[in-house]
């Protein structure tokens, strides 16, 4: 068993934009998050990046913040691409996700891609559908059961 911080909680209105930070949301299982673009009825319904990855991208001179890769959740403390498929996490009392997918096609180039010539999202990033709802905010201790 695995644990992790989450350390943002990012949504976004469109698509290809990226997140704003707003601290908290509200996940609905089986859709996302409450008033976020990518939210539905599909496999990618939460983005998570770990705040270890956007620190590679600050190393390599650019300014960028938990949501500028338009990821759902920011996390701190949890390597995400290796867990497995299947995984289930908990994160504060109520919500519960499940990995179902690691990493993405990124069919354009990004902004970040064309400043550094690199995306740490396609990689390292993962995708999770919501199996139980509730309240997620920034301190929120997140459980992962392999």
């Amino acid at each position: 068993m695995a644990v992790g911080t989450v350390v943002a909680v990012c949504r976004s209105e469109n698509k290809g934009e990226r997140k704003k930070d707003y601290g908290s949301g509200v996940l609905v299982a089986g859709h996302g998050f409450e008033e976020d673009a990518h939210a539905g009825d599909w496999h990618r319904q939460v983005s998570l990046l770990a705040l270890e990855s956007i620190d590679k991208m600050r190393s390599k001179g650019l300014d960028v913040n938990p949501g500028d890769f338009a990821e759902n959740i920011t996390t701190e403390g949890l390597v995400l691409p290796d867990l497995p498929l299947g995984t289930r996490m908990q994160l504060g009392n109520d919500v519960v996700l499940e990995v179902t997918q690691i990493g993405k096609v990124c069919h354009d180039r990004c902004a970040i891609y064309e400043q550094a010539g690199d995306c740490v999202m396609p990689r390292e990033g993962i995708f999770t559908k919501v199996l139980q709802g509730g309240r997620v905010k920034t301190g929120d201790s997140i459980t992962v059961f392999i």
